[in-house]
């Protein structure tokens, strides 16, 4: 499991584990000696015992998404680290289903891949979430999957986005799965373009970061 670790201006530390045979960007957002965990796709132990290193504590594990390579890990999270655990609503159930959903792509499961449990809260467009003394405001952006959500930061949290399989450098999340939508994809990119600021830092479910200005420029995706 690939690990490192990024102060923000605030303070606040965004750490960042790359886990799961197709290299899923895990995050852990720390302030105020507690942290948001966003997609544990798999290696949940090993995400649990790097974060106890780190001498802080799991308020809420999230998903932007139900994919397998997204919530595959929360289990074993969540049992090392209790904590609430939340995922867009039109994507609940599919988190419990995860693994045998993508049966065809992932074949037989290893053992670190496992069905998340039923969230035990649901998030929609607006709600508003906090860790410390940053807030993460929810923006629901369909296409990938039903349920994709992004997050954008707010508070001590300015200036970031988690965005999952939404976007990505140059691209964007696929959309021929179960629950994808090529249209709703575009719409949702369309109106990430609107509505954040082109400095906005956003954290990509797999690769590298890029900005919100730099995708406006030079992504064909919102470019059309």
């Amino acid at each position: 499991m690939y690990s490192q670790s990024v102060e923000l201006p605030s303070g606040d530390k965004v750490h960042l584990f790359v886990v799961g045979p197709i290299g899923t960007n895990c995050y852990a957002y720390e302030s105020a000696g507690t942290c948001m965990v966003v997609d544990p796709g798999a290696s949940g132990t090993a995400i649990a015992a790097a974060i106890a290193e780190l001498g802080i504590s799991v308020a809420l594990v999230v998903a932007t998404h139900g994919h397998h390579d997204h919530v595959c890990g929360v289990k074993a999270l969540l049992e090392a680290c209790p904590a609430p655990f939340a995922v867009g609503e039109r994507d609940a159930w599919r988190v419990t289903q995860a693994v045998e959903l993508s049966a065809s792509l992932i074949g037989r499961a290893t053992p670190e891949e496992q069905n998340a449990p039923a969230p035990d809260r649901t998030l929609a467009e607006g709600d508003v979430l906090e860790v410390g003394t940053a807030r993460f405001r929810v923006m629901e952006t369909p296409g990938h999957t039903e349920g994709g959500i992004v997050l954008i930061g707010e508070g001590t949290a300015e200036g970031i986005a988690f965005v999952g399989d939404t976007i990505f450098p140059g691209s964007c999340g696929r959309t021929d799965l179960l629950g994808g939508d090529h249209a709703t994809l575009m719409e949702s990119l369309a109106r990430m373009g609107r509505e954040i600021v082109p400095e906005t830092l956003l954290l990509c479910g797999h690769g590298p970061s890029t900005t919100m200005g730099r995708e406006l420029r030079s992504n064909p995706f919102l470019r059309q």
